[in-house]
């Protein structure tokens, strides 16, 4: 059934042209997906592919220390895995690239997390926990050769940076000129420090008073942001700020976050965010199904052709490069070989954890798709294309999508804001249609309180990475400068904290500047940069998910170090699990790298447009002179204005180019490396030697401990029994020992059943059922 439900709205979502869609068909499509991808697939890689063996003890069991390695439960540890992972890219990267269409998103989104992002985010968790919680870049190192792990190094410090920049930059034009939203964020930042405090010093242990207080005051600050934009002489000044002082100010929080203790800022900010990021989404998805909107948007639109005002190039390769985390992501390998795999307690938590929290992620694209295809071409537009208000009206009705200023602004008064015009980055075009969704689910009221609640949780699902990813940036710095001089790489000591904190955001921080200095808001150059730094990073993790799936199934018997697993290894060919998206991801970001460094077009091309650009500069020198010459101050002014422009677009043009061709060169010397251990190992010209830490086995009852439905297979047995014993005390002797499975059988239930057992002969179906069920109770009894 649910095959056919998912069945019924691709077609319909294929085939319908010419009248609107509605975009429930989306929504229904996508969860479909999911859960034949989870149930599926997903099992069949755990069991099939990588073997995995609860018998075996993973890193936190082995080396419980109660503060890096510390057993959780399954369902925190996927809490805190899913706010890690998630980030702008699932909400921004849907929105921009809603211009070429919804089907070419939506397909890509769907397809991608369930064949490749999340089999990369499961397996790279799996290969981390058998590797005692190790990196990235460390498994890397080990698994390929030397060579790769300082290259691998290199590539994942110089990604991460433009990743955090973008991430910033992205918050930065959605609260800019922005008093209610900025506000409204800002208070974040206290209300996160007063729920450290209450947990650390006033309240111990109590995180549902925390939890509960933290919800109140931050809708509060929705609440309570409407003063402050109607006070337009008082307050509203204090909160109205410009993308220059908001950059310097996100700059000096991503330092703080960093080198402030992680109790005080980082855990309750993640922890607060998780509850917002989780309720929002799973509203906005009860929303579409209450308002059952149209999608606005074509099925494919005319900018598949490379003309878009928002992302320059064509469908391929920039579609799969624009939408960089709802599909697959490289940022979630970090997080998938940090702190989670440190936290798990049975390999078989890490398909829900690792599979199934990118499932959830690929939802959150879903949604922001939607939101976006159900707003109007014109508006979608006129919020996105950078230029005075006239200008970027102009140009979108000259692409066919008509749109007035008295109609934008109207939509700004609408949502409490001043302007909705240069709002580039995704994030306040996807905050109206979450708050256009919300409001007519409670019939047409509130769009500015929806509006500014829907850009506080896009802002905290992009700071939350943001300072989460300056932290872990700040740890791969050290571990490199350790190398240099041994104190650096002390994590304990706040001199080398502070210097590898000043470093990493210094680098991100350059990035972020650059970005706000940009005469075109800095997405048009940094968002394709980021996507393709994030898809690289994504390939450097298929190469070594690749290359240990190969190892694991070409190894001897004796180095699998399998121990009554019931699985059987040795089919190379399960690679191609990793091998395919890796040469997929590997083509479409091959390419996007080098049509952004090298493409003709000026408006895709990096070299081409500072070549443009170069040209320009003298005609703006000359006018700078003939002004000055004139004496005209205005004229003087404008004609500055434009050279300067110039000279910082070209100085962008370049930058990013140099990072681009950085990216490819440093992730075509893995792939090439890699490639080459395959052709080794293949060839059994090289042994398949894994780098896995030696297993610690646990005992049987120490799984069935495990087992959370292991209460129900005793109910049923024991049911069983009391039908095949004969009269009332036999169905009252089974109903006790059901009773008494969870906390350990009794010692006079225990002797009950080898009494019954010894005087049962010959051997019959009641003896069956006697011993199987002594066999279950005396392992619990041990466990408990």
């Amino acid at each position: 059934m649910v095959a056919l439900l998912g069945a019924w709205a691709y077609i319909v979502l294929a085939t319908r042209r010419g009248e609107p869609v509605n975009s429930a068909y989306v929504l229904l499509a996508a969860l479909c997906s999911y859960a034949i991808g989870f149930r599926f697939y997903s099992k069949w890689v755990a069991a099939r592919v990588l073997g995995l063996n609860d018998r075996r003890a993973t890193p936190c069991q082995v080396h419980d220390d109660g503060k890096d390695f510390v057993k959780t439960n399954k369902w925190i540890v996927f809490g805190h895995h899913f706010a890690a992972i998630s980030g702008p890219g699932p909400l921004v990267g849907p929105v921009l690239a809603a211009q070429f269409g919804y089907l070419p998103g939506a397909l890509w989104i769907l397809i991608g997390v369930v064949l490749g992002g999340a089999v990369q985010d499961f397996v790279i968790l799996f290969c981390s926990m058998r590797r005692n919680g190790k990196s990235l870049a460390q498994m890397v190192k080990e698994e390929l050769n030397t060579t790769a792990g300082f290259v691998g190094v290199a590539a994942i410090l110089s990604i991460m940076i433009i990743l955090l920049a973008v991430l910033a930059l992205v918050v930065v034009n959605a609260l800019a000129e922005s008093p209610w939203g900025v506000f409204t964020v800002g208070a974040t930042i206290p209300i996160a420090l007063i729920l450290g405090g209450y947990l650390r010093w006033w309240r111990v242990g109590k995180v549902m008073e925390a939890s509960a207080i933290g919800v109140v005051l931050m809708l509060l600050a929705v609440w309570g942001g409407q003063y402050v934009y109607a006070d337009k002489e008082g307050w509203s000044k204090v909160f109205t700020l410009g993308a220059w002082p908001l950059a310097w100010l996100i700059i000096f929080y991503g330092f703080a976050a960093s080198v402030l203790p992680v109790w005080l800022l980082l855990a309750p900010r993640d922890y607060l965010s998780t509850f917002m990021k989780l309720g929002t989404i799973f509203a906005l998805a009860l929303g579409v199904f209450l308002v059952l909107p149209d999608l606005k948007f074509p099925a494919v639109s005319r900018f598949i052709d490379g003309s878009g005002l928002v992302v320059p190039g064509k469908v391929f390769p920039f579609c799969f490069i624009t939408i960089a985390c709802g599909a697959i992501s490289g940022f979630h390998t970090l997080i998938a070989s940090g702190t989670t795999p440190k936290l798990i307690t049975r390999e078989s938590y890490a398909r829900p954890i690792g599979y199934g929290a990118m499932c959830l992620e690929s939802l959150v694209a879903i949604m922001a798709l939607i939101a976006a295809c159900t707003l109007e071409p014109g508006v979608y537009l006129g919020m996105n294309v950078k230029g005075a208000p006239a200008d970027s009206v102009a140009k979108v009705t000259a692409a066919g999508f008509p749109v007035t200023v008295d109609q934008m602004n109207a939509l700004a008064t609408e949502v409490g804001e001043d302007t909705l015009f240069n709002r580039t980055g995704g994030a306040a075009t996807l905050a109206v249609g979450m708050a256009s969704i919300f409001s007519k689910a409670v019939g047409s009221r509130w769009l500015d309180l929806w509006y500014h609640f829907a850009i506080m949780f896009e802002a905290l699902f992009i700071l939350t990475t943001l300072d989460a990813g300056t932290r872990v940036g700040r740890y791969l710095l050290q571990d490199v400068l350790g190398n240099l001089w041994k104190p650096l790489g002390d994590v304990k000591s706040l001199k080398a904290n502070l210097l590898a904190s000043f470093l990493i955001v210094g680098g991100w921080g350059f990035f972020l500047i650059q970005g706000v200095r940009d005469p075109e808001g800095g997405i048009k150059a940094l968002w394709p940069l980021f996507g393709i730094a994030n898809q690289l990073l994504a390939s450097i993790a298929l190469c070594l998910a690749t290359t240990v799936i190969l190892k694991m199934h070409l190894a001897p018997n004796d180095q699998t170090k399998v121990r009554n697993a019931g699985t059987k290894l040795g089919r190379p060919l399960f690679a191609l699990v990793a091998l395919v998206p890796l040469a997929w991801l590997l083509s479409a970001t091959m390419t996007a790298g080098i049509q952004k460094i090298f493409h003709s077009k000026p408006g895709i091309g990096f070299l081409a447009r500072a070549h443009v650009l170069n040209e320009q500069l003298p005609a703006l020198e000359r006018a700078v002179a003939n002004a000055q010459a004139s004496g005209n101050t205005m004229v003087l002014e404008a004609a500055r204005k434009a050279a300067r422009a110039n000279r910082i677009d070209h100085f962008n043009q370049i930058v990013d180019a140099i990072a681009a061709g950085l990216f490819l060169l440093l992730v075509a010397a893995i792939a090439f490396l890699s490639l080459r251990e395959w052709v080794l190992l293949l060839a059994r010209k090289k042994l398949a030697e894994l780098g896995e830490s030696e297993p610690v086995w646990l005992p049987d009852y120490a799984v069935a401990q495990g087992k959370p439905l292991a209460l129900f297979g005793l109910l049923a047995l024991a049911f069983a029994l009391a039908k095949e014993l004969s009269g009332e005390a036999a169905l009252e002797r089974a109903q006790q020992t059901a009773a008494a499975c969870a906390c350990g059988l009794p010692e006079h239930h225990q002797a009950h059943l080898l009494q019954q057992q010894r005087s049962s002969t010959p051997l019959t179906r009641r003896q069956h059922y006697l011993q199987s069920l002594e066999k279950r109770f005396s392992g619990i009894h041990r466990c408990c």
